[in-house]
């Protein structure tokens, strides 16, 4: 039993070693003047440099979840960096304010892909990245901003969109994608209807995109936050077995094109 404990409090020691190696550090930047807060996050432990992973953040503004799921991928091995769509210190708490601050920049695509580029020239800065392996994911509206900054034509390996708009101003704007795009949508998305989903996929095929979609069944929009609560019936919930699924599908999508 000694031995046991021993072993156990070795393993404990070891395991908090690597967690203490993940870095979080707040980066500010600028676009057009104005402020703007991130967070990047890499495994200081690690060697040499490593594909940069830009994430766009949900319709709140980037918070605790962005965050979260830097971290994770600092731990997988990669240099994260959630980027500020708003502004330094926008961070809108209702509904109607989170509303309103989307549609700042879904109404307006030209500044919604320069703020994401913005995020991705920052990125692009550190060190530790390596910027010929660089893929972009997003949340909700995130996910609207990572497709949208792939047709703008930047430099990206691959975009993975979770449960994020698919619409666009112009379809033509696909013929600009330089990377692989993958799509991570709940089936039964009440914001992201199925007419949405077929124009999408009809853009994509008619450019020539290297595209996937995948649809996991009984999920609605925004599945992969657990503060979406779990009713379905609000349009919006958390799903555990779509989250766990989505993460995984986005693992396999990033070690093809990174590999």
């Amino acid at each position: 039993m000694k031995i046991l404990g021993i072993l156990f409090a070795a393993i404990l020691i070891a395991v908090t070693n690597v967690k203490a190696q993940i870095k979080m550090e707040t980066i500010e930047y600028q676009h057009n003047g104005a402020a703007l807060e991130g967070y990047l996050a890499y495994d200081e432990s690690l060697k040499g440099k490593r594909p940069g992973i830009l994430i766009i953040h949900e319709w709140d503004g980037p918070g605790d979840y962005v965050r979260m799921r830097a971290e994770q991928l600092a731990g997988l091995g990669y240099v994260a960096f959630a980027i500020d769509m708003y502004g330094k210190g926008v961070r809108p708490t209702t509904a109607q304010e989170k509303s309103a601050q989307a549609s700042i920049y879904r109404s307006d695509r030209k500044l919604m892909r320069a703020r994401a580029q913005a995020g991705l020239d920052q990125l692009r800065q550190s060190s530790y990245v390596d910027n010929s392996k660089i893929a972009a994911i997003g949340y909700c509206f995130g996910g609207g901003c990572a497709l949208e900054l792939a047709r703008s034509g930047a430099d990206l390996a691959g975009v993975v969109s979770f449960h994020g708009n698919l619409d666009t101003p112009d379809s033509m704007d696909a013929g600009n994608i330089k990377g692989r795009i993958l799509v991570l949508h709940g089936a039964s998305d009440p914001y992201v209807p199925q007419a949405q989903v077929e124009a999408f996929k009809k853009e994509m095929t008619d450019a020539g995109v290297d595209w996937e979609l995948i649809s996991y069944g009984a999920a609605v929009h925004g599945f992969s936050n657990p503060k979406n609560g779990n009713d379905p019936s609000q349009g919006a919930a958390y799903n555990e077995k779509a989250d766990k699924r989505s993460w995984k599908d986005m693992q396999a999508f990033f070690d093809d094109i990174f590999k």
